[in-house]
């Protein structure tokens, strides 16, 4: 299983398109708190449909909390600022998956624990970036692919 980290996420719509891209692939939602919305937020709800029910949603005070929680783990920080392609990593089932809030991205002392596991989506270099909840649909689904979609028909 991979899992899928939202860190501070702001748009409700964007957290409810990656959480139904988790209830259709098997990965966990993670969301590290503070939220730019409610959990009840009825935007959130409406972009996830019906799937709700087919989701694993951690939620976490920190990133610190996060890492604490699951010390062994791999993580991939996906940000423009990446020197790594998202294609270019070799992924494995339980990795996890952490994309920043939609005004701003990662902090940059979250980029700083470790910058060879920063990870980029290539783009125009006049863009800024990818909507999140496509960037995450987009480095997911190369995970998975990667994986030979586990579970998946």
């Amino acid at each position: 299983m991979l899992h899928l980290v939202l860190v501070e996420p702001e748009i409700p719509a964007n957290t409810g398109n990656v959480a139904r891209t988790c209830a259709v692939t098997g990965c966990a939602l993670h969301l590290v708190h503070p939220l730019g919305f409610s959990v009840d937020d009825k935007h959130l709800k409406r972009a996830g449909l019906d799937y709700w029910h087919m989701l694993q949603v951690y939620h976490h005070n920190s990133i610190e909390s996060l890492w604490e929680d699951n010390p062994l783990a791999r993580f991939w920080y996906v940000e423009t600022s990446g020197q790594r392609y998202y294609a270019n990593v070799d992924y494995q089932d339980g990795d996890f998956l952490v994309f920043g809030k939609e005004t701003t991205g990662l902090r940059p002392e979250i980029l700083t624990r470790c910058v060879e596991s920063v990870i980029r989506i290539p783009i125009l270099p006049q863009a800024r970036s990818l909507n999140l909840s496509n960037a995450v649909a987009l480095v997911t689904f190369e995970a998975l692919r990667q994986l030979n979609f586990p579970g998946m028909a």
